[in-house]
């Protein structure tokens, strides 16, 4: 077999000031400056089709299933049965369809503020969604998630918050905010859950991950911080459940793959009793820092991640 081509074209990834990744490209598939964000689709060499918003990777065919089920899974399975589930952002679809693997959801309102993104997504990135946007459960918004809650006097069993990092000139930060949080918890059911993706638990930039939890903790009884290694974000990341009472961290990892077995369709990749134990099971250092951290994210004093 012939080597492959050296690569020319680059996409380089700022992870922090003095930090980055960079990828190989391939093909560039989309490019658009939407009302909200700077979106592209591209292929890489070493992730396969990658979502790029504001210059920073948010999926990969190659990896997302990690980043998906991490997020969406263990929040559901710690809820005693998820009908009605609510998502925020998540463009691709691919958080959609990990809540539609579940029989038990007979709702999945999803509200993506940007049509643009998922409008290019369901034409670039099928391998993401595999159909979910047509699945006759789900309701599919383009308007402001945080209205919509404040707005609705609808109750979800689950709310699932998969949206960018908070940087100034995106339209994410509102959404981790003390009060953004407290909307949240108010349209939660009694057995109500949220999930979501915190910022990444790398050492040396560990403000926005400790920051949430710190932030979560001053409005749910119940957080539960974890962590997932994402190849292609080139960090590892940093995750949550927060709850009025089911903690995910009481369930041992057979619970886990037994209620996988009872309550999923498919086969996971990432996600299983071990995958689970292991990613609540945070080291000395993380679990010192959220212990330590004092800040808690508002509206007038919002958190803004490096870009």
């Amino acid at each position: 077999m012939p080597e492959p081509l050296k690569n020319y074209k680059w996409f380089f990834d700022f992870l922090g000031p003095d930090e980055g990744h960079m990828c190989g490209i391939r093909t560039i598939h989309y490019a658009r400056q939407t009302r909200f964000q700077q979106m592209e689709i591209m292929d890489t060499g070493c992730y396969g089709r990658c979502l790029v918003l504001d210059g920073k990777i948010q999926s990969s065919t190659a990896d997302e299933f990690i980043y998906h089920e991490a997020l969406v899974h263990p929040a559901l399975l710690a809820h005693p049965h998820p009908r009605r589930v609510f998502i925020v952002g998540g463009g691709e679809g691919a958080t959609l369809r990990e809540v539609l693997r579940h029989p038990s959801v007979e709702r999945a309102v999803m509200v993506d503020i940007d049509q643009e993104v998922v409008e290019a997504c369901r034409t670039y990135l099928p391998e993401m969604h595999q159909g979910a946007f047509d699945d006759p459960r789900v309701e599919l918004r383009y308007l402001d998630a945080r209205r919509y809650l404040e707005e609705t006097s609808e109750t979800f069993d689950l709310i699932v918050i998969d949206i960018s990092e908070p940087i100034e000139e995106g339209p994410a930060y509102l959404l981790f905010t003390r009060e953004f949080y407290e909307i949240a918890l108010q349209r939660l059911t009694e057995d109500g859950i949220i999930s979501l993706q915190a910022g990444t638990t790398a050492l040396t930039a560990l403000l926005n991950f400790a920051a949430v939890h710190k932030t979560l903790s001053a409005v749910f009884p119940v957080v539960a911080p974890y962590q997932a290694v994402v190849p292609s974000f080139g960090l590892p990341w940093g995750f949550a459940v927060a709850s009025k009472r089911h903690d995910p961290r009481a369930l041992t990892p057979g619970e886990v793959d037994q209620r996988i077995a009872q309550r999923t369709r498919g086969t996971l990749r990432f996600y299983d009793g071990e995958a689970h134990q292991g990613a609540f099971l945070l080291p000395k250092y993380l679990r010192q820092r959220l212990a330590e951290e004092e800040r808690i994210i508002e509206d007038n004093q919002p958190l803004f991640t490096y870009h």
